[in-house]
């Protein structure tokens, strides 16, 4: 028996209706994972559950069996356009993935039907489907959910509608607070009933997902789920079956070394992960041509209309690569991943989890592979401490070949590539820049002008990081790339009519960015940063009694925050002028603290 199984469906405590165990064998589901057998009966006993179990676990089932029992054991049946069963989902795609395997089970239930609303399609075609249709199911991500809540202007009343609710699922509930839906959270849960049943599925518990166990559920039953043969001292956050590994080489030689792996391993169903969306679409056009004989898909979260046929086509092959971001890292279900590669350490230690937990699912084997330079290795440590997630190195890839040249040939055969390159470069500067391991991926020890090599970039571009700074060691292209045209037939002609626009002006270029008044991302501080200290800052003053002195002191770095905003001052004026600001400050405070004590 599969070590991810716990039992056939038979065992368990509560009856299933003969339909949904048909639908089980007939979608081969033979066994039960273990988070299956714990979440169902208690879900069907009505218990609110907050589950978190590894990734690739079997949570969808866990929910959706559930979901079905409920609505059919209702006393009142559900009429056309009651709502009876909420799923709410990070992303369209994993939304678009929980629809199938919903439907899979109500197809044999004619009383039930489904609604999903995602973005990416125009709002009103699904109010218009919605009204002539109706839905007892519904999958939907956070934004459309709550937009499809306001339409009472076209004649949709969502908030009367959902008062029938029984069932509320919030699948990966940590990463819905990640993604900065808290707030569409907070007005959809204002909605609806508080007499249901709710179950919060994710592979990782959180601070902030407690405060919504908190808050959304009444006596939860909590289930952490590990696989068998996990220690109980040990927080299993990988796959059993999964094989993890790592790749050290130089800037200059990663890309060789990925295209390298991809040719090696073109019969086998790959996901490529890179920071940033820049990246995706400048390597996989790069990859497009390099890795002959393969399907090879990009998506992104920049990417709207085309995202769902991406991810359908790319599920339904057998062998491919897949070039995508973090967009892709959560909850989706692709059948036969072999290898996920992450060409980029992502931002977070979580997400690299997540991101190798897209193989090896449901107790089949798989294989992850990251690609580190250098001065990255102590990563490998870093992950096995804080993510319990032990990697091991893999031999050196064989056969690698110079493939840079062939970029750069695309690049002046094309300005769109050309751009792609240099936009692919900055994005993964800037990510470079936020990583939490701050420690550990430092940008000041980037080699900048190995790393434009490894980009395969014709010259260095501007930007904040690099400005000032010579770099003898880059063989920059002795072609003026101001001269490389679009393939683009149409966007070359509006290009061309641009610059001749400018040299009747008197211009040979369009006016640049000023960058003088801006720091490096990395060492920008976020305006968010500054309003919560402003704000902190303002709170003590008050609650230590202020005054008029204080107050004029606290306008003032308001103002010089919003000059800062507006670029009207630098960043080292607004630095210099709070600094001396500072022993102003402490001498009225010095004078309030005299005052107090003569009271006293």
């Amino acid at each position: 028996m599969d070590d991810a199984a716990e039992g056939r469906w038979a065992s368990l405590p509560v009856k299933l209706h003969e339909n949904i165990l048909q639908t089980l064998d007939e979608c081969n589901y033979v066994y039960m994972t273990p988070v299956q057998s714990a979440c169902i009966p208690l879900f069907m006993s009505n218990k609110d559950v907050a589950a978190e179990a590894v990734t690739g676990s079997g949570k969808t089932l866990a929910f959706v069996i559930p979901i079905i029992e409920i609505l059919l054991k209702r006393e009142e049946k559900l009429k056309k356009m009651q709502v009876g069963a909420l799923v709410i989902t990070p992303t369209r795609e994993l939304a678009l993935q929980i629809s199938e395997v919903m439907e899979q089970f109500i197809h044999k239930f004619s009383q039930f039907s489904q609604i999903l609303l995602i973005g990416g399609s125009n709002p009103l075609e699904d109010v218009e489907k919605f009204k002539k249709h109706g839905a007892n199911i519904m999958i939907a991500t956070p934004g459309r959910l709550e937009d499809m809540f306001r339409r009472k202007a076209d004649g949709l009343d969502l908030a009367n509608l959902v008062k029938s609710l029984d069932v509320l699922v919030l699948d990966e509930a940590d990463r819905l607070l990640d993604m900065g839906f808290e707030a569409s959270l907070n007005a959809i849960l204002s909605f609806l009933p508080k007499q249901r049943r709710t179950g919060l599925f994710s592979a990782t518990q959180t601070r902030e997902l407690e405060k919504l166990v908190r808050a959304g559920l009444r006596n939860p039953v909590r289930i952490t789920v590990k696989e068998k043969g996990v220690a109980a001292s040990v927080v299993q956050k990988t796959p059993a079956r999964l094989c993890n590994y790592y790749n050290i080489c130089r800037t200059e030689d990663k890309f060789n070394n990925l295209v390298a792996f991809l040719r090696q391993h073109k019969h086998e169903k790959q996901l490529v992960f890179f920071s940033t969306c820049a990246c995706v679409d400048y390597f996989g056009r790069a990859l497009e041509t390099l890795v002959k004989n393969v399907t090879i898909h990009c998506i992104h979260g920049k990417m709207k209309n085309k995202r769902n046929k991406i991810f359908a086509d790319f599920r339904a092959v057998k062998s491919g690569i897949l070039v995508c971001t973090d967009v892709m890292a959560r909850g989706i279900d692709i059948p036969d991943v072999n290898w996920v590669l992450q060409y980029d350490p992502p931002s977070s230690a979580s997400a690299f989890v997540h991101r190798c937990g897209r193989t090896a699912r449901i107790g089949n084997q798989g294989n992850a592979l990251v690609f580190l330079l250098p001065m990255e290795e102590s990563y490998v440590n870093f992950l096995s401490i804080n993510q319990k997630c032990p990697l091991k190195q893999m031999p050196p890839i064989h056969d690698v070949v110079d493939v840079l040249p062939k970029v750069k040939a695309m690049a002046l055969a094309d300005r769109a590539m050309f751009e792609k390159g240099m936009r692919a470069f900055v994005s993964h500067v800037q990510a470079y820049a936020k990583h939490e391991c701050s420690l550990i991926f430092r940008v000041k020890d980037l080699d900048f002008a190995s790393l434009a090599c490894g980009f395969a970039l014709l010259r260095m571009p501007k930007m904040p990081e690099i400005r000032g700074k010579t770099f003898p060691e880059f063989a920059r292209t002795t072609v003026d790339t101001d001269t490389i045209r679009y393939k683009d037939k149409n966007r070359e002609r509006q290009r061309q009519k641009k610059l001749a626009e400018l040299r009747e002006k008197g211009r040979t270029q369009p006016p640049r960015k000023n960058f003088a008044k801006n720091k490096a991302w990395s060492k920008q501080k976020s305006k968010k940063e500054r309003r919560k200290k402003l704000a902190a800052k303002r709170k003590r003053d008050e609650d230590s009694g202020v005054y008029e002195e204080d107050m004029t002191e606290l306008l003032n770095d308001t103002r010089l925050l919003k000059k800062l905003k507006k670029g009207q001052i630098s960043e080292d004026d607004f630095d210099k002028q709070i600094s001396e600001q500072k022993p102003k400050q402490k001498a009225a405070s010095h004078t309030s603290t005299i005052s107090e004590d003569k009271d006293v």
